[in-house]
This record gives C-alpha cells, structure tokens and sequence, in this order.
C-alpha cells in the first residue's frame, strides 16, 4: 500500500487543493498533514487573532476530512523534521506541498527537498494555490517580477487560469499515524472580542452569500467605511480555506463592475506576493528607499501609543484603530488612512505600524500587510510615494454622515451628521462634554515635517 503526504500550510481546504489531489492520484493513502512550526508558534507571528482564527480551520478541515474516511493528522516541532519523521513512519515516496512567497517558505522548502533526498522522497511544490497566478508568471522582459501594478495588472488579467478542482470523495488515511489533538479556538487566551468564524465551511458560506446579495454594488460600495460592504474575504485567503483561482472564476462567472472591481482586488493581492516573492528582504527593508530617518517608537511614544489604542483624535482614524483591536480586521480605507497617519503625518517608521497589524489581524499575511504599508510609506510600489491622505477630507469623502466613527468611538455618539470628523471645531464649553482628546497633532504642521524629511 502506497503512501503520500500532503503538507498543509496556506491551504487549509478541500475545494481546489491541487496538492491534495496530487497526493490522492499518486498513492493509495494519503497523510494530509498540519505541523505546529516552532519557527511560527514560537514568535509574535503566531497571534492570539490569529491562532483561534487558524483552530477552527483545523477543526472544520479535521471534520470535513472525516466525512470523507480520513483524518487531519496535526504534529507540533520543526516542520522539517516532523515531516521527515512522519515519511519515515509510513514509508511515504512523496510530499505535496503548496508553493510558499516568502523567505521563510523558501527556506523551508529548500530544506525540506534536501531532507528528503536523504530520506528517498520526492518533494512536489505546486504553484497556483495560494494565489491565483503563480508569482513568476508574469514577468518584464527584463526583470524578475513587475513594479507597477495597472501593466502588471493588463498582464495578469489575459492569464489562462487552471479549472478548480472539486473536493474529494474519499480521502483514506493510513491506520495506525499518531496525531495530537486538534486545536481548539477555547484553548486560545487573549483573543479579541469578535474575531470571525475560521474555516472552509464558513468561508464558502461567506462568498456565496456575498456573491448573491453584495458583489453587485462592490465597485460603487467598497470604499464605504459605515456601509462595511467589502467580502471579508481576506482572513480565508491568508489561511487558504478559500480559493482565490476559485474566487476569480466564480466572480468572472457572475459578471458586472463589482465583479470586476473584485478581481482587481484578488489581482492586487497576486502583484505583492510577486513583489515579495522576488524581493524576501522587503518584508522588512524599504522597497525603493527614500533615505527617511523616521522618527522610531521610542522617539514617538506617546503619539505612537495613542494610534495604536485609537487616541489620536483624529475620529475616523481611531474608529479604524479600535474596529481592528475589537474584530482582529480592518475596513480597507481604514488600513489606508491609518496608515498614512502614522507613517506620514507623524512621520513614525512604517514598521511599527506593521508590527501592529500583524499582532492583530487576523489575514496578518506578510506580503499584502507588509507591502500595503510600504504602499502607504511611500517606500514600496506606489508610483506617488510622496501622497498624504488626509483624514479629514477622506472621512468626509468615506463616512459622510459620520455613521463609521460614530460605531466605533461611542464618545462622539451624540455629534450629528459630518462634524462628528471634526470634534475639536466644538466651543470649549461643548468638547468637554466629551470624553474625547486633542488632536496629537496638527494636520498641517505633519503634513510639513513630512515634506522637509522627504526634502519635498
């Protein structure tokens, strides 16, 4: 009886999982395997958000499995090694792996093909899993990856995508593999409030209701703070309980500008995993440098304190703050304006900001969070680095009738209409009323500071 192993990593599905299918077609069994890296669990990586969102994963892909004959089979060490030991136990002649961006991923399956070889193993790499075209697929004439992304873009959209597969019927498991439980999300301390439910199940459900009643008004709605009409597709596609090649046919099947506006957002999402993929220091050094001498935590602490605990008093960007400490997500036009306020009106390294994020999001994933915030810095692909948004005119743009901030900083709750954005315009007599602070700082005197470090 022949025997492969599937190594789940950002794939944790059923609907069109090409290595999973690979490992069923090669082997008479198959070990669909989940490891508990210390090289992930052991850092800030492994958020609480984060966590609980990744154990209902386990738990729904574990039951979806045991409809199916099969078992999720979860290990806890070096991945490597536990994978190694597992090829050993069950005599396995090849493992199935879903293509990885970062250098980390690299690593890891650089490492893996060669601990395997020693092994008598094959390690298979399939491509156009997590995202919907593989990262070295479009490419410059010269070049390993494009910078911009609407050329990237006019490419990416004439690609010929793979048909999803459908879930398996049967998915048998060798008797006898040891396995630790399943995670669960109660076991997990620290968790926010209301972090969504993790799982294919639930994502699936998700996009079908979206699908039916939301993707329609996408392309006129998706900037609505207050109408909160994006997919929250983004926790499913980090953790691959959804397809995104799957997404794009779905959405292309349905037709109309919110489909379109749609897959132009999964597109954008394929254009930083390519930037990344090409570029694994960028994860934590400026993209296109601008030589910044940001200003650092230390020399920022209060301002960087009051943003991350939504203080700033600046309404929409510290609506935006506490949505994503209470939710473990972030409204998209949310993530842009807090980010150019901390990045640009104080001036405060980007990364701070994306320390931030990954500690809370639960779609914590290093290519959209770490190159949307460069997008934002004025270090990464933007071709108007130099762009402030300013959070006024966008809150007035974005939450007109104020409705966004007004959920939540319950403070402002009693201003009316547009001047929620503005509580600082208030006679002294009335602003103490609430219980709101000071701006930290003036938009202007930002706004300066910013153009003479950029020597703008």
């Amino acid at each position: 009886m022949t025997v492969s192993v599937v190594l789940l990593t950002a794939n944790l599905r059923l609907h069109d999982n090409p290595p999973l299918r690979a490992a069923l077609d090669a082997a008479d069994t198959v070990v669909p395997l989940f490891v508990r890296d210390e090289a992930i669990t052991g850092t800030g990586f492994a958020s609480p958000n984060r966590r609980a969102f990744l154990a209902d994963c386990l738990t729904d892909l574990d039951a979806g499995l045991r409809t199916r004959g099969g078992r999720l089979v979860v290990r806890s060490g070096d991945v490597v090694t536990e994978v190694c030991r597992l090829v050993t136990e069950t005599d396995a002649r090849a493992v199935h792996l879903a293509g990885g961006v970062s250098g980390y991923a690299h690593r890891r399956e650089e490492r893996l093909r060669r601990e395997l070889e020693g092994v008598g193993c094959t390690l298979d790499v399939h491509d156009a899993v997590v995202t919907a075209v593989p990262p070295g697929e479009v490419t410059p004439a010269s070049g390993d990856h494009m910078a911009v992304f609407t050329p990237y873009f006019r490419r990416w959209e004439k690609e010929s995508l793979r048909r999803p597969l459908a879930a398996p019927r049967r998915v048998p498991v060798p008797e006898g593999v040891g396995s630790e439980k399943v995670p669960a999300r109660r076991d997990v301390d620290g968790v926010s409030p209301d972090v969504a439910e993790g799982g294919e199940s639930a994502g699936r459900s998700r996009f079908s209701q979206w699908r039916r009643s939301g993707m329609e008004d996408y392309a006129e709605r998706h900037d609505d703070l207050a109408g909160d009409a994006t997919s929250r597709l983004s926790p499913h596609l980090h953790f691959g309980t959804l397809s995104p090649v799957e997404l794009v046919h779905r959405a292309r099947e349905k037709g109309g500008p919110g489909a379109e506006a749609f897959v132009r957002q999964l597109a954008w999402r394929d254009f930083h995993h390519q930037v990344l993929a090409a570029r694994p220091e960028t994860s934590w050094e400026d993209y296109r440098t601008h030589h910044d001498h940001w200003r650092t935590e230390k020399g920022a602490r209060r301002e960087v304190a009051a943003w991350r605990e939504g203080r700033t008093g600046y309404p929409v960007v510290d609506a935006a703050m506490r949505q994503l400490a209470h939710e473990g997500w972030m409204h998209n036009r949310g993530r842009l304006l807090a980010g150019s306020f901390l990045a640009k009106t104080l001036y405060v390294d980007w990364r701070v900001g994306a320390r931030h994020f990954l500690d809370l999001l639960v779609d914590g994933d290093i290519a959209n969070n770490q190159m949307n915030w460069q997008w934002m810095a004025g270090t990464g692909t933007d071709t108007r680095p130099n762009r402030v948004l300013n959070p006024v005119v966008q809150a007035k743009k974005y939450d007109h009738d104020g409705d966004y901030v007004r959920r939540w900083v319950p403070e402002l709750a009693d201003l009316a209409g547009p001047a929620v954005h503005e509580p600082w315009k208030l006679e002294p007599s009335e602003r103490r009323r609430y219980d709101y602070p000071e701006p930290v700082v003036d938009l202007g005197d930002g706004l300066d500071r910013f153009r003479r470090a950029r020597g703008k």
